[in-house]
């Protein structure tokens, strides 16, 4: 779901609706066990299908990271991705590396 190696997390599973929950807490437990004021890149890469449930779990992990003084900047988004940030108007608030 969440591999993490080296101040890189990479999603390996769908972001949508039906992954959201367990993608949710997974990367919240990954976050809160990360070093304050670490530098984390989350690779979308491997991610194949988004849907608007992959936008809400993006920005509660920015609020989690935020909170632990982390710094969370998302690499290779998903065309899709990027299309629906656009779509809702949120484009700005993606911390695209």
């Amino acid at each position: 779901m969440i591999e993490q190696a080296e101040g890189r997390l990479r999603v390996t599973t769908p972001m949508v609706i039906a992954n959201a929950r367990a993608l949710h807490e997974a990367g919240r437990r990954i976050l809160s066990a990360s070093q304050q004021s670490e530098a984390l890149l989350l690779d979308l890469a491997a991610v194949a299908e988004v849907d608007s449930s992959a936008l809400s779990t993006l920005f509660a992990w920015q609020r989690k990271a935020a909170e632990r003084s982390l710094s969370l900047r998302v690499a290779n988004p998903p065309a899709s991705l990027i299309s629906l940030a656009a779509l809702y108007g949120v484009s700005e608030l993606l911390p695209l590396a």
